[in-house]
This record gives structure tokens, sequence and C-alpha cells, in this order.
């Protein structure tokens, strides 16, 4: 069924792809078990089993995107890696609206991964407080609020938000920082303001996609710090 340029054997425990890593070939198991995991919130969390016939590694391949999933041999497993050049060939063949159609779908499901796994893992620390800031809209800069900034986004007050799954970035001064923290975000949803209501107004709920290590730990700390202590409210604005 499939062209297998070679075989590799790993033993129990073995990762035989990694969660974030790079690479694009695709497996097929031919004796044993593979384990499919994610983290979530720096614990474990097993999607599924896979058994001898089934293939894995084809995300990457179709959107060339980095891996979703940590791949782990359960007992003894051997594989075979799937001849590329057979891939390729048969992928090419495809009418070019049917390959985007392809691509697009496996960026969407692995949006719709991340979004699931921030939800899992939202135990997160939410502060409930007003905070200025300013992103640019078109050739402008708009000046907004936000009432609600968590280690994995916020909310944007506006009654003309960015469409969903724009991306753009973020400079966020927090106190005692000689630098802004420069965080890459992407609006998750957006409300116009015809369908704000009383308890929901017109804004964005933006979520951070790319945040240093280091910047991540401070503004931890910030958003553990008193709610009452107005010296410590950081000003928000856009990087190009």
């Amino acid at each position: 069924m499939f062209n297998i340029v070679s075989e590799e054997t790993y033993q129990d425990g073995q990762i035989i792809i990694e969660e974030g890593s790079s690479g694009d070939w695709v497996y097929l198991i031919l004796s044993g078990e593979v384990e499919i995991s994610k983290t979530v919130g720096g614990k474990k969390f097993v999607s599924e089993w896979l058994h001898p016939g089934e293939v894995f590694g084809e995300l990457a391949f179709l959107g060339g995107i980095t891996r979703t999933a940590t791949a782990r041999a359960v007992g003894e497993t051997t594989i075979g890696v799937i001849d590329r050049a057979f891939l390729d060939w048969e992928f090419n063949k495809l009418h070019s609206d049917f390959r985007s159609i392809l691509v697009a779908v496996v960026h969407r499901f692995r949006k719709m991964i991340e979004r699931a796994r921030e939800f899992s893992s939202r135990r997160e620390i939410r502060v409930l407080d007003t905070l200025s800031l300013s992103y640019k809209h078109r050739e402008s800069f708009v000046n907004a609020y936000t009432g609600n900034l968590s280690t994995g986004g916020l909310f944007i007050r506006t009654e003309n938000p960015l469409k969903q799954d724009d991306e753009f970035f973020l400079k966020l001064q927090l106190p005692g920082l000689s630098d802004p923290m420069r965080i890459k975000c992407e609006v998750a949803w957006a409300r116009k303001k015809a369908e704000q209501t009383d308890d929901s107004p017109a804004g964005m709920g933006v979520t951070f996609l790319e945040m240093t290590k280091k910047d991540h730990q401070i503004l931890v700390q910030y958003l553990k710090r008193p709610l009452d202590d107005s010296t410590t409210r950081p000003i928000v604005s856009e990087a190009n």
C-alpha cells in the first residue's frame, strides 16, 4: 500500500517524534504500538494509541508545520518511513485548489489544537483591571482598554475589532523593566458593536502566540501582585 524506504525499531518508551520539533517524514506502524500525546500545563495527556497499519506524522507533511504531538513507542515498535518522493509525487498530482484546501485544513486544525490546549490548561492567573493600550489598525493607531489580562492573552475593548485569526505584535511595558516585552498575538474571536450586550461589550479576545520564557515569568509575577497596586499597571502598544 505504501512505498517504505527504511525501517526503524524503537524500544518501549523511546520518542519517535517530539511535539514542536521540525520534520515532515510520514510513518507507518509495522509492529508494536505508538502513543500520541500532548503537553498541557506541564502535564502529559495521551490522545490515542496507534496500532500496526496506522499512519502518523501526516500533518507536518501536508501543512509544512512543526510536529503537533509527541509519538512514543509502546513496547518494541517497528515503523516504516514512507518514501517522500512517492508522497510528493502523489500530492502534486492533486489539483492546486485541492492542495490549498488540504493545507488550509491542517493549519486550522493546528490552531484548534492550540486553543483547546489553552482552554484545558486555563488555571492561569487572570487580572480584571483596566489597562490602557493601543494597536495598529490599517494605517493608524487605535486607543483602547483591556479589563482582562492573563498569561495566555487579554481582552481589548473596542468597537472596531480586528478580524479573527489576524496576527500582530504588542509591546507590553511593565514597571521596573527597561525594555518592553514584545509579544506575538492572534485574534481568537471578535465581537462587533452590533453584537454587544451590557455584559459582553464590543471588542476582541487576543491570544499570546509567542513570548520568551523570561517574559512569561515576569508576566506571571506581575499578575500575582495585589490588584490595588496602581503603580504596577502596564501600558500596551503595537509594534511593527
